[in-house]
This record gives structure tokens, sequence and C-alpha cells, in this order.
């Protein structure tokens, strides 16, 4: 097992002026080392690996609850798709994450850390084609912790689905589930 280059990377809870177009720019095709460490040095080593050796790259994205993973991900797919010249560069990273809204309704919820915390892993992979340009991408979940469906600790939730459904009980189409107000239930069983 070969372990490469390890990224520290601390969620500043704000924007910062690091992720724009120029700065992909300026790692691209740089030399991991002749730049400041960011997650473009991390795509890019692994981009000019893939390209060099023929061979898949993993980048591991991992943290604890608020601390920017899925914005991490977000960026490094911008990069692949900027400096792969995708023809399909209308931003891959939108077109990956599409699934993101139903993604985390079903499987996030609110934590006494996170508003928003993933309950569940993702593994995403990207697709090149022989001239190194995306051609497509497949997104998995996994791990999906099924106990907060029937117990929620303190001022945490169950998934935003349930809520979102409730909210929606009046509509024509929910009817017939003949669900309530979310505080009415004490249990939910799928």
């Amino acid at each position: 097992l070969i372990v490469g280059i390890i990224l520290v990377a601390i969620n500043p809870y704000r924007q910062l002026p690091i992720y724009g177009d120029a700065i992909i720019h300026a790692y691209c095709g740089q030399n991991m080392g002749d730049m400041d460490p960011h997650i473009f040095a991390v795509a890019e080593e692994a981009y000019k690996q893939m390209a060099r050796n023929n061979k898949n790259q993993s980048i591991i994205v991992s943290g604890e609850s608020g601390a920017g993973k899925t914005v991490s991900a977000r960026y490094t797919m911008r990069y692949f798709a900027t400096v792969s010249k995708s023809s399909s560069n209308a931003h891959v990273e939108d077109k990956v994450l599409a699934s993101n809204p139903i993604t985390e309704a079903v499987g996030n919820a609110k934590t006494t850390r996170n508003d928003n915390s993933s309950r569940f892993g993702k593994y995403t992979e990207i697709s090149f084609d022989q001239s190194y340009q995306i051609i497509g991408a497949n997104m998995r979940t996994y791990l999906l912790e099924k106990s907060r469906v029937v117990f929620q600790s303190e001022n945490e939730r169950n998934y935003h689905i349930f809520y979102q459904l409730c909210a929606s009980a009046t509509q024509p189409e929910f009817k017939h589930l003949k669900l309530g107000r979310s505080q009415d239930n004490n249990l939910l069983f799928i």
C-alpha cells in the first residue's frame, strides 16, 4: 500500500478567494511542492499520476461533521473538469452533484454540531477517456445511520425527508400517506 500526499485543510466557514479559475490555472501543470499546499495541488498530482502512469487514482476526503468534505470534493471535481478541458465543461461538478438535494434529504439530518450533517458516506468515481477528459461519473452512498429513523438524541432531528414530507402532507399527491405534523410523531418506521 502506497500512501501519497496528505493535506490537512481547515474549514474557515466563509468564502475565501482561493478557489477561482485563476488559482486552478496557477496549480495546473505544477509539481507538488512548487506551490502552497492546496486541494488543487492534490488534485493536480492525482491527475498527473493518472495520465503519466495510466493508473487509477484515489483522493480520500475525511473529516468531522461540518469540516467541509462535500465542498472539498466539489473543488476537486471542478479542478478536474477545468484542467482536462472536458467538452462537457459546463461545470461537471454540478452534474455529478445534481442528485445532492435528493441524497441529502434522505441521508442528512440536524445534529448538535451541524444542521445539515451527512449521516452516510459517499464514493464518487470520475471516469476519463484516453485523452484524460471527463466522460462521466458515478456516486455511491453507503453506511446510512439507520438508528436515526427511530431515535434522535436531544436537540437532534430525524432525516430531512421526514420533515419535508410532513410539510407537504396537505398536498393532494401526499394525502394518501396520512402524514400529520412532524411534532405529532414519536417514531417513524420505513
